[in-house]
């Protein structure tokens, strides 16, 4: 924050006014209240602003991370509507006493076509800002985007992290009693695992390519299995796996998925994923634009992702109905 100043108060004495350049630090416990507090007046009025000129945007914004979406088959068209969309960003964070790290400030687009891609820069050097040249990658929230939602390059970097983790293990075999294979392996599971399984939701689903993720994660569980027993690199992968205990790593996959495409099931009813679910029992449920109830058959059937998933499990394959309905009372 910039701009500001703050005073004191005890017992009816106030204090002199101070500058306060600085705010709350990320790790402590007030800053997501106060930020939310904050940014909550600043979202709608930034809202209103787009929808008043017209400026077919989304904003998403995770604490001080600010996101504008724009989806359009024409690159120029996207690359106006962000330039728009920053100007106004821009003066109204002016307003409210903050300002953008430009430093910070990315430009990534989404695209499927099969040859050569090359969009154009984003030249924001008129309204203050930097010009962007659009990246091959994109991570945001730890989770890293290539154009084709192909998430080659998650796999390979929190693969490669995990495989760094099982090498600093190996420091703890070098102590004065070392570890046992058990301890190794309950390591590997509660230490490496979360590691390099982290948001396997955006990629292990029905009907999705696998083979590349499968490779890399088959050969990162084979280091982990033979640093666990230290056994030769000629044995095969099933059969270390077999004898450490450990689950091949698409079944491990296969449990987790199940159990997370019932997860949502616990969640409220006006959560904002249960919102874009389709539940038949709920008829009262007003339709929300892009839930999975608005779409088509061929767009169901062309549709692919974990949502997608566990609106079947919850209500595709299980029967649903309404605790509430009349035909449930007593005596009806």
């Amino acid at each position: 924050m910039v701009k500001r100043k703050t005073s004191y108060l005890w017992n009816n004495l106030p204090s002199p006014t101070f500058e306060v350049n600085i705010g709350v630090g990320q790790e402590s416990a007030l800053s997501p209240v106060l930020s939310a507090l904050y940014l909550s007046p600043f979202l709608y009025i930034l809202e209103k602003h787009l929808k008043i000129l017209n400026i077919p945007v989304s904003i998403l914004s995770f604490v001080d991370d600010g996101l504008i979406i724009a989806q359009n088959k024409s690159i120029d068209i996207s690359n106006s509507h962000f330039f728009c969309s920053y100007n106004v960003l821009s003066k109204l964070l002016d307003s409210f006493g903050l300002i953008i790290e430009h430093v910070k400030t990315e430009a990534f687009h989404f695209n499927r076509a099969h040859g050569v891609f090359n969009p154009p820069q984003l030249d924001l050097s008129l309204i203050g800002g930097p010009t962007l040249c659009p990246k091959e990658t994109w991570k945001y929230l730890g989770f890293i985007f290539n154009r084709k939602l192909m998430f080659h390059q998650h796999i390979d970097h929190y693969s490669n992290k995990a495989i760094s983790s099982v090498k600093c293990m190996k420091l703890l075999g070098n102590s004065s009693r070392g570890i046992n294979p058990v301890q190794k392996c309950q390591l590997y599971r509660y230490c490496v695992l979360f590691i390099v399984l982290y948001g396997f939701q955006l990629w292990f689903y029905n009907k999705a390519p696998l083979s590349y993720h499968m490779k890399i994660l088959g050969k990162m569980q084979r280091k982990a299995a033979i640093w666990i027993l230290g056994a030769f690199r000629t044995l095969s992968t099933e059969g270390i796996e077999a004898i450490t205990g450990i689950i091949s790593i698409k079944f491990h996959l296969q449990k987790l998925t199940r159990r997370s495409q019932l997860q949502p099931l616990s969640l409220l009813p006006n959560h904002i994923i249960r919102l874009f679910m389709d539940d038949p029992s709920n008829s009262s449920k007003k339709p929300i634009p892009h839930s999975i109830n608005s779409l088509t058959n061929r767009q169901r059937n062309i549709a692919k992702g974990h949502l997608i998933d566990s609106n079947n499990k919850a209500y595709g394959i299980f029967p649903s109905f309404s605790p509430l309905h009349l035909e449930l009372t007593p005596s009806s």
